[in-house]
C-alpha cells in the first residue's frame, strides 16, 4: 500500500481528523491522529500490517508498548509469523513482576512498533526497557510520525526510525485534495 492509500484509509475510518483539537500536552492542533480507530478496524489493520511487513526481515521478535501498539504487533506477527512481546508501561508489582510479556528478549533482534510518534517519550521508554533486558534493538517502525521532535531524539540513540507516513505527507495530501475540488 502506498502512502496516499494509507492516508485515505486513515481518513476514512476517522483516524485522521481536521478541526481544532486540544492535545494531551495542552497544545492546540488543527489535526488529530488516533491510530486506534484504524487498528480496531480489521481491513485497515491488515493493510497496515502488510505495509509494515516490508520492514521486518531479519528480526527475531516484534515489540510494542501497551495499548496503542498491541493490535499492530499482533497483526504484524500474524502477517509475518514473527513472535511478538508486549511492553508494559509499568513493571508489575505482583505475580512474576514482568515488564515484558511474552518470550525472553535477551540476545534477540527486536523490531519496536509504535502507532504514532510525537515527542518520542514512550518509544524511548520502550527502547530503554528492551535494552535493560539485553535485546538488540536498532529500528523503530511507526504508522505516523507527527514530526514533533521524536525522530531526532530516537535517532540520537542510534536507532533507525521508519514512519509509514508523516504529518507532512498527510497535510500535502490534504492540500492536493483541496486543489482538485
Amino acid at each position: 500500500m502506498n502512502k496516499d492509500d494509507l492516508i485515505h484509509q486513515l481518513k476514512e475510518c476517522g483516524a485522521i481528523q481536521f478541526g481544532r483539537f486540544v492535545l494531551t500536552s495542552g497544545a492546540v492542533s488543527d489535526y488529530y491522529i488516533d491510530i486506534k480507530k484504524a487498528s480496531t478496524h480489521p481491513v485497515i489493520l491488515k493493510k497496515i500490517a502488510q505495509a509494515m511487513a516490508e520492514h521486518t526481515k531479519g528480526y527475531d521478535l516484534l515489540a510494542g508498548m501497551e495499548l496503542g501498539a498491541v493490535p499492530l504487533i499482533v497483526a504484524l506477527s500474524l502477517e509475518t509469523n514473527i513472535p511478538c512481546v508486549i511492553i508494559r508501561k509499568e513493571k508489575r508489582e505482583h505475580g512474576t513482576g514482568k515488564q515484558i510479556e511474552g518470550q525472553d528478549v535477551k540476545g534477540k533482534h527486536v523490531l519496536l512498533v509504535e502507532d504514532v510518534c510525537t515527542s518520542g517519550g514512550s518509544i524511548i521508554k520502550s527502547i530503554t526497557i528492551l535494552r535493560e533486558q539485553h535485546a538488540k534493538i536498532d529500528t523503530v517502525l511507526t504508522v505516523v510520525d507527527r514530526e514533533s521532535g521524536g525522530r531526532e531524539k530516537i535517532e540520537k540513540l542510534n536507532i533507525c526510525f521508519i514512519p509509514l507516513v508523516t504529518v507532512q505527507d498527510i497535510l500535502k495530501e490534504k492540500q492536493t485534495q483541496k486543489k482538485s475540488i
